[in-house]
């Protein structure tokens, strides 16, 4: 862990480290919702049943266009995200259909 900054001189340094503190908070939570919708994702695929698939696919993309609006991930990251877990899904049901 870091040595602890020292404190501020101007109200805008103190204001900006106030914000950064509030933005790690929010970023943190965002970035882990998307980590546990992404497992979702890749457990219900695993498991082999399309329909939980599926559902889990929407909310993940849902949470992913979410974080990348907020900055929280890249927009480029986010889409190539979405992309392979619909390739995933999408070969999950063509095997079932088979």
């Amino acid at each position: 862990m870091p040595a602890k900054a020292r404190p501020k001189k101007n109200l805008s340094a103190i204001k900006r480290a106030r914000q950064a503190v509030k933005n790690n908070l929010r970023n943190k939570a965002v970035s882990s919702a998307v980590k546990t919708v992404l497992k979702k994702v890749e457990s219900a695929i695993a498991s082999g049943n399309r329909e939980d698939a599926g559902k889990a696919l929407i909310e993940a993309i849902r949470t992913l266009n979410k974080a990348a609006s907020k900055s929280v991930i890249h927009k480029n990251t986010a889409s190539r995200n979405i992309s392979r877990l619909t390739k995933k899904v999408n070969a999950l049901s063509k095997a079932e259909a088979a």
